[in-house]
């Protein structure tokens, strides 16, 4: 078994523009947190940066 990092699978997510409703983990457990976590980070970053470039 592999030890999975919510939180990085959340930023790759973002980073390949997979929509955060699309979290695999069950709704309230701390690994959605994380996951929603890392793809908020993600997400607002590249959403700075377009505002930025307007």
């Amino acid at each position: 078994m592999t030890d999975r990092d919510p939180f990085a699978e959340g930023e790759h997510a973002a980073r390949e523009s997979i929509p955060a409703e699309a979290n695999p983990y069950q709704d309230g457990s701390d690994e959605h947190a994380l996951w929603a976590a890392g793809h908020e980070r993600v997400a607002s970053a590249a959403e700075a940066r377009e505002s930025e470039g307007s």
